[in-house]
């Protein structure tokens, strides 16, 4: 990751994880546009200055914000990769909804805010990396030959298709969402089993 952004505050201070928490709910609930300083600090029962106190600048609150979640979920995949590594499990992982309205509203941010954008780019080539080694190693488990089906391609039409319905399911748009995840993981299971006629 990026070298941290400038603090004041103690980075363990209790202080300061009451407001990160706040200010994710805030942003759950309300949007991205609702975090500002004065009503941040008036949710948490402290004044603007002391969120400043911690938060140099807003920029610097939601690049921590997004860091937190970030470095959770990435050690949470990678346990549970370490117990599972089937397809079927890399792909329950990628299509999980759990945090997508976090994700739709630091996207919407990054659009206005070039340093959390350099922040999830580089969060992504993480995740994307441990999620390509991860079906590579799958497929050289199951002697699926990269060129016939390369790693990166699987990954990416995966991802692209849970990212698409979990922006739809959002909006309350689930048409075909059943359907696809069924076919999806179907198709997986055959592959694990070694119905796929290569090899």
């Amino acid at each position: 990751m990026s070298g941290p952004t400038r603090r004041i505050g103690a980075e363990d201070s209790q202080s300061r994880a009451h407001l990160l928490d706040v200010a994710e709910q805030m942003l759950l609930a309300e949007g991205a546009a609702a975090v500002t300083s004065r009503r941040l600090g008036r949710r948490a029962g402290v004044s603007s200055q002391l969120v400043h106190y911690y938060f140099r600048t807003m920029d610097d609150l939601f690049i921590e914000l997004f860091r937190r979640r970030a470095e959770e979920g990435l050690r949470r995949v990678e346990q549970a990769l370490a117990v599972d590594g089937t397809l079927t499990a890399i792909w329950d992982l990628t299509s999980n909804p759990a945090g997508a309205l976090f994700n739709i509203e630091f996207a919407a941010l990054a659009n206005h805010r070039k340093a959390l954008q350099a922040e999830i780019a580089e969060f992504g080539e993480r995740y994307r990396r441990l999620q390509h080694d991860a079906v590579a190693a799958r497929f050289a488990a199951l002697g699926v030959p990269e060129e016939v089906c390369p790693p990166t391609v699987v990954l990416l039409a995966l991802t692209g298709m849970a990212q698409i319905m979990s922006i739809e399911a959002n909006f309350g748009f689930t048409t075909g969402h059943d359907e696809a995840v069924t076919f999806t993981r179907q198709l997986l299971e055959r592959v694990e089993a070694g119905e796929w006629g290569v090899g």
